[in-house]
């Protein structure tokens, strides 16, 4: 199949989108490891497909480099982005995506995300989980920069309290109101530049066990804030921001 795409990072954490409003694409679990295949692919950490929705300017189909589907913050950022060079210029946008429906607002400096609201989080092993549309671990540490990331990361994902489908994880250092993160992701299997979920997590857990609101949120690809707001429950007006830029276009032959 030759396929049409446009690849999009946001902060580091890179896609390939296809418009697929027509409904005319299906891709296969091949297919989409094909694309994101850093030698002989596009190469990313996932693909989005932009597909209709009958009650949102759009739906999000997003799909791990593995072909497993989750939700995924920066890819939706960079979904609306995508969305509005297709010329759909707007400033409010929504959309549907595997765990519901979001709004979204441009900005000339990139895309902010509400998403949905997410519970208090919970205690495992010493270390915080919760679920911010993807689960995720978050573990605070002395210094992110001396940690093995992919090594540490991998042994809790694949915990056998997860089950088969694993959790992502997040390390985590505070200086004053910063935060410095390093997110290992499942699907990816390995560490990603940014993860806008493991940030939101990260942010979160913050406010809950440290009351701190981070100010800024470093990762490796670059800066993220969250706004939000908590409730007797958890938290709500959960807004993740940052940009989402376009970084080519081309074709591919013989997608599978």
């Amino acid at each position: 199949m030759k396929l049409d795409f446009t690849k999009y990072q946001g902060t580091g954490n890179d896609f390939v989108m296809i418009d697929n409003l027509s409904g005319s694409i299906s891709l296969t679990t091949q297919g989409i490891e094909q694309l994101c295949d850093r030698r002989f692919g596009v190469g990313a950490d996932g693909v989005i497909l932009l597909e209709p929705s009958d009650t949102a300017d759009f739906t999000m189909n997003y799909y791990n480099s593995d072909g497993t589907q989750s939700f995924c913050g920066n890819g939706s950022r960079c979904a609306v982005a995508f969305f509005r060079a297709l010329g759909n210029e707007q400033v409010n946008y929504s959309f549907e995506a595997i765990d519901g429906m979001h709004e979204a607002i441009w900005r000339s400096d990139g895309v902010e995300l509400k998403m949905s609201n997410v519970e208090f989080p919970t205690d495992w092993n010493g270390h915080f989980f919760l679920n911010t549309g993807s689960p995720h671990v978050v573990r605070f540490v002395e210094n992110v920069s001396e940690i093995d990331v992919p090594s540490e990361g991998r042994q809790i994902r694949n915990h056998q309290d997860w089950g088969e489908r694993g959790t992502n994880v997040n390390f985590v250092s505070i200086d004053g109101n910063e935060l410095f993160v390093r997110t290992y992701e499942r699907g990816v299997e390995d560490e990603t530049l940014s993860c806008g979920t493991g940030v939101t997590a990260v942010a979160l857990v913050t406010a809950f066990s440290r009351g701190v609101q981070p100010t800024a949120i470093h990762t490796l690809g670059g800066e993220l804030r969250v706004n939000f707001e908590r409730s007797d429950a958890g938290f709500t007006a959960i807004w993740l921001k940052g940009p989402a830029k376009e970084v080519f276009s081309g074709t591919v032959n013989n997608i599978k």
